[in-house]
């Protein structure tokens, strides 16, 4: 696998660069703002990549950050976005923008995106909300004990329509000795 690409610039074309590295030229499809980041032809760039393989085509991307890369590869396990709506993504919002529209479920955000309906915002809302945090940080919930009243009252907040970020953060900031209790302060929390 192709992690990453350092050479030359050769060409640079509206959506992808042709980057030389020991002797081979690798076209590499980019969205816009990895386009502002490579340099001018004759300039040395790194960039990570990916490999995408398909039954008709092998085709390599390229991103400027390994947060790009990340949420190219988070966006196209959704079913219906492939890698050219995903890139379409990418060149429209930065990576933070992305990740907050995910977060605050702004479907009018996506629809922007050409390629992106209505349905298919909602299913990467759906699926990939719970995955990120801002910042890029991604999502790590710890195990507990299945009758820890904390557990309990997360999996209760969920059960509400919060998300598991969202219940975390409620929870930090509520005390008590039960599940309910912790329940009620943590609305009585999101409600101040």
């Amino acid at each position: 696998m192709i992690a990453s690409v350092t050479g030359t610039v050769l060409f640079r074309e509206l959506d992808h660069v042709v980057v030389e590295a020991a002797g081979v030229g690798y076209q590499l499809n980019v969205s816009a703002r990895t386009m502002d980041a490579v340099p001018a032809t004759g300039g040395v760039v790194t960039l990570h990549a990916e490999l995408v393989v398909r039954e008709d085509a092998m085709q390599l991307y390229g991103f400027a950050g390994a947060d790009e890369k990340r949420l190219f590869n988070q966006l196209t396990s959704v079913s219906g976005v492939g890698p050219k709506v995903a890139l379409a993504l990418l060149s429209g919002m930065t990576v933070a923008e992305a990740e907050g529209a995910l977060l605050s479920g702004d479907l009018a955000r996506f629809q922007k995106v050409p390629g992106i309906g209505k349905r298919t915002a909602e299913r990467l809302i759906v699926e990939l909300k719970d995955k990120v945090l801002p910042g890029g940080t991604p999502v790590v919930t710890r195990a507990a004990a299945p009758d820890d009243p904390r557990s309990i009252a997360r999996e209760g907040l969920i059960g509400l329509g919060y998300s598991p970020a969202e219940a975390d953060g409620l929870l930090s900031g509520a005390s008590g000795d039960s599940a309910e209790a912790l329940i009620a302060a943590a609305l009585r929390g999101a409600a101040a």
